[in-house]
């Protein structure tokens, strides 16, 4: 299961939208040709090296148990009713001991992120850029690593890479940086190596990341990574939760729960926007905490992920897979069984009904913190917004049949799409306290 689009940003520093990064991984299953962004002797995937061959998040937390619980008709919602009120920060495992939720490990990352950066702003004023790191041999590799990452977003990513010529060169280098290794690493699971692709290999790919962190790249494009994260206050962990996510697909095919589900969801959407994080940032007169900003990133990636699953359930199907809660599958009177049979009925449509309602809501999370942003990346990041969450619409269009028709949205669309995501990209935040006010 690819990962999804992601924006996220971080207080005070020169500003853009990440939320682009996957659209290409996505969109056409087009896969990245190594041969045109590194050397002969390196391949994309490193055959070589790889097998040869949510708590009660307070008043800053607005992501809560609301929209985690809000899918079927117990939550109130098919009759209009409120959100229930429960304790998602802890929940009782099948042992009867007491275990923290999903969605509080995800928080407990995402204050660890924010911390890093206001960490960093208090002792600089600003997020310094440091200089390049020192490569053996030319020093113009360096720089050639860069370009080649710029190569791929352009080629696999272009509306994500025309929003990244906002940017400062060094933010906008440091993107490309990311996103490339983003990409490499979904392929490992999605890609035409991925039927050979097991765990030894992704605990080989972690070791080859934590020697990037060390500066140790073993590659070109590792190398501009490497070179990003001295320059910007990066942390691995979210790296890290990213390969998590892909350990995940090799053992994992069935979600009991939207708990389960919602973890599946960060690692491989939510943790993009925490890498991006030092190299993003908000409006200066915005009111908003850096933690509800980061919230409301967290809320566009699970949106768009969530997304991703409902437009593509028949395609996931096809390869023995389902990212669906299989409890509110049973509570709609359908089973894995209906899944691979196809077949759209009433029940389906009333549960697709629920599950769509719930992405959007996090779509609805995720709309608070765009207009925090700094100009210049408002318009972008709403643009990509509006018209990702348009395919849930082309879903209802195509009567819920997610089986055999791929819902996407037509280039008219797109076009028409632009000057409304202009005209909500001049809203600016507001200089009075909000729901995402500072303390």
């Amino acid at each position: 299961m690819s990962v999804a689009l992601l924006w996220v940003v971080s207080p005070n520093s020169v500003v853009s939208n990440c939320f682009g990064f996957f659209e290409s991984v996505r969109e056409g299953n087009r896969l990245l040709d190594s041969s045109k962004f590194i050397g002969r002797d390196q391949n994309l995937m490193c055959s070589s090296k790889l097998e040869n061959g949510k708590k009660n998040r307070c008043n800053t937390c607005p992501l809560h148990t609301e929209l985690r619980y809000s899918c079927l008709g117990a939550s109130g919602l098919e009759n209009g009713g409120k959100f229930p009120h429960v304790l998602s920060s802890i929940v009782v495992n099948a042992a009867g001991e007491m275990a923290v939720s999903s969605e509080q490990k995800v928080y407990d990352v995402v204050l660890k992120q924010a911390a890093l950066v206001k960490k960093q702003l208090k002792s600089s004023g600003d997020l310094d850029v440091k200089p390049d790191i020192i490569l053996p041999g030319n020093l113009s590799l360096l720089s050639e690593a860069y370009d080649r990452c710029g190569e791929v977003c352009a080629e696999y990513a272009k509306t994500f890479y025309l929003g990244t010529l906002l940017m400062t060169p060094e933010r906008r280098r440091a993107i490309w940086a990311i996103y490339v290794w983003c990409r490499r690493t979904d392929e490992l699971v999605d890609g035409p190596n991925a039927s050979h692709i097991t765990p030894k290999a992704l605990d080989r790919w972690e070791s080859r990341l934590e020697d990037l962190f060390q500066g140790r790249p073993f590659d070109m494009l590792d190398a501009a990574l490497s070179d990003t994260v001295v320059k910007f206050p990066v942390d691995i962990q979210p790296f890290k939760d990213m390969i998590e996510g892909m350990r995940m697909d090799l053992r994992k095919s069935r979600y009991e729960n939207f708990d389960e589900l919602y973890l599946y969801c960060y690692y491989v959407a939510g943790t993009v926007g925490l890498m991006s994080v030092p190299v993003m940032g908000i409006a200066p007169e915005s009111q908003a905490t850096t933690e509800s900003v980061y919230n409301a990133a967290l809320a566009l990636g699970i949106a768009n992920q969530l997304t991703n699953i409902l437009r593509d359930v028949g395609e996931d199907a096809r390869r023995g897979r389902i990212y669906l809660p299989r409890d509110e599958l049973a509570q709609a009177g359908l089973s894995d069984d209906d899944i691979f049979a196809g077949k759209v009925t009433d029940k389906w449509r009333k549960f697709m009904k629920n599950q769509i309602k719930r992405a959007r809501m996090f779509f609805d999370e995720a709309e608070k913190g765009v207009t925090e942003l700094s100009s210049a990346s408002r318009w972008p990041v709403w643009a990509s917004l509006l018209l990702y969450r348009q395919i849930l619409d082309e879903i209802e269009a195509n009567d819920y049949n997610n089986f055999t028709r791929r819902a996407y949205v037509s280039k008219p669309k797109k076009i028409l799409a632009l000057p409304v995501a202009y005209t909500k990209s001049l809203v600016t935040p507001s200089r009075t306290p909000s729901s995402m006010a500072k303390a």
